[in-house]
């Protein structure tokens, strides 16, 4: 599709469905009263499930060609998260086949540092993990660096195991950032802290404006109730005033609101209504 004078392509790794418990500030009800928005996409009534897509977004404008978070990656060892753990898709088949090269992409951007989003930085070859995408800038947030790597508040055995196969094998080739960062004159990064310290999202306006949000929202249910936390969220508190903050700011901009993790047509442009935020259109893309 094109958004101004940008290109976007989505390129899915897998779909996966989740307990709907996952949403605590959710009432059951709730689910059943927003079903005109959730289903049949992102919502499976009878299993009382939400759905999720795992996803790449391709972003060509200003010259560039720049990836936006990476999935989860093959051959992964993850066995805290059993629906990842050495996952095999066909993500870098169907990456070529939506007609792109690796070695052409200019800049990865990774939102946040979470295991579904910086995978495929890297792919495995030989037994070595190396950098999938071998010319660009991998950009990452410092805070989601630090809080995550050695020594840091949210260490853990399975971020080290993340760290190691997905992030430390492109060293030479990491930005990392604080405050904002402009990417090119179309693209720009801003902080978005609450589901990471780190979380941010990424401003593109080439004649249309869109905000590539990660995980700032993992469900539709999140825009008519922007106050309902998601159990992987490290800062619920955070999280809620990011997310009135940025659904504002789209509001406002008649932007379209593309998270990470959306399935059907990917993100909706979304407007305000009395205590929350409405949707007002989709992505003009195949639903999924």
């Amino acid at each position: 599709m094109t958004l101004g004078g940008a290109a976007v392509t989505r390129v899915v790794e897998t779909q996966v469905q989740m307990r709907t418990s996952l949403f605590a500030d959710t009432p059951a009800q709730a689910w059943a009263d927003n079903a005109d928005l959730l289903s049949p996409h992102f919502w499976d009534a009878q299993a009382d499930q939400w759905r999720i897509a795992m996803q790449s977004w391709v972003i060509e404008v200003d010259g560039l060609v720049v990836v936006v978070d990476t999935g989860v990656g093959n051959d992964r060892d993850r066995p805290h998260m059993p629906p990842l753990d050495h996952l095999r898709t066909d993500f870098l088949a169907d990456f070529a086949a939506a007609g792109f090269d690796p070695g052409a992409v200019d800049v990865v951007v990774n939102t946040h540092l979470h295991t579904d989003h910086v995978g495929w930085n890297t792919h495995l070859v030989g037994g070595r993990w190396v950098p999938t995408f071998p010319n660009a800038r991998y950009v990452m947030p410092e805070a989601d660096y630090r809080f995550f790597g050695p020594g840091g508040d949210g260490e853990n055995d399975g971020m080290r195991a993340v760290l190691a196969d997905s992030v430390f094998p492109v060293a030479e080739q990491i930005q990392l950032w604080t405050g904002e960062v402009e990417i090119s004159p179309s693209l720009r990064l801003r902080p978005a802290a609450g589901h990471t310290p780190g979380s941010s999202v990424l401003w593109l306006d080439a004649g249309r404006p869109a905000v590539f949000v990660g995980d700032l929202t993992h469900c539709p249910i999140q825009i008519r109730r922007p106050d309902d936390a998601c159990a992987f969220d490290v800062d619920p508190v955070a999280a809620r005033s990011t997310r009135r903050r940025v659904f504002g700011e789209a509001a406002q901009a008649k932007a379209m609101v593309v998270p990470a993790h959306y399935p059907g047509s990917g993100g909706p442009r979304i407007t305000a209504s009395a205590d929350g935020f409405d949707v007002d259109g989709w992505l003009p893309l195949d639903t999924i």
